[in-house]
This record gives C-alpha cells, sequence and structure tokens, in this order.
C-alpha cells in the first residue's frame, strides 16, 4: 500500500485477547474514511479481526500475508 495509515497497530508477540480489545477501541475511536494497518503473526486474529465488526463498517484496502504466517491488514473505516 502506498499511502500511510492514519493509525498503526502492531500485535505481533501480543496476547490475542488483549490486542483484539486494543483493536476494537481504536476502531471505535476511529473517523469515517481514516485508515488502520494492523500487523499480526496469528492467522486466526486475522480472521477474529474481521469478525469483530458488520461488513459494512469498513472496506478492507489490502491483506498482505508473509511465509511466517505474519499478516498485515489495511482497512478504511467506512
Amino acid at each position: 500500500m502506498a499511502e500511510r495509515a492514519d493509525f498503526s497497530l502492531d500485535f505481533r508477540g501480543a496476547i490475542t485477547s488483549l490486542a483484539l480489545l486494543k483493536f476494537s477501541r481504536v476502531f471505535r475511536e476511529m473517523k469515517s474514511s481514516q485508515t488502520l494497518e494492523v500487523l499480526g503473526l496469528d492467522v486466526d486474529a486475522r480472521n477474529d479481526l474481521f469478525k469483530l465488526m458488520p461488513v459494512a463498517a469498513y472496506e478492507l484496502l489490502s491483506v498482505d500475508a508473509g511465509e511466517d504466517s505474519s499478516f498485515r491488514v489495511y482497512i478504511r473505516k467506512s
């Protein structure tokens, strides 16, 4: 992704349940059209991110997966 995200969360090495709570709080406080970058190591955590939000609440800009199960997700709040 060429542009810089308005918010960035790095969950590599974080406890999944605490990371998801932090994600929920940050996403709730974001304004419409702002972007969020999420970095993590656990594929299950990545899937859980999308379970927390209704599909209409965000636009998925990109998902990059690494060879070591790491991921980088960019979303824009609707």
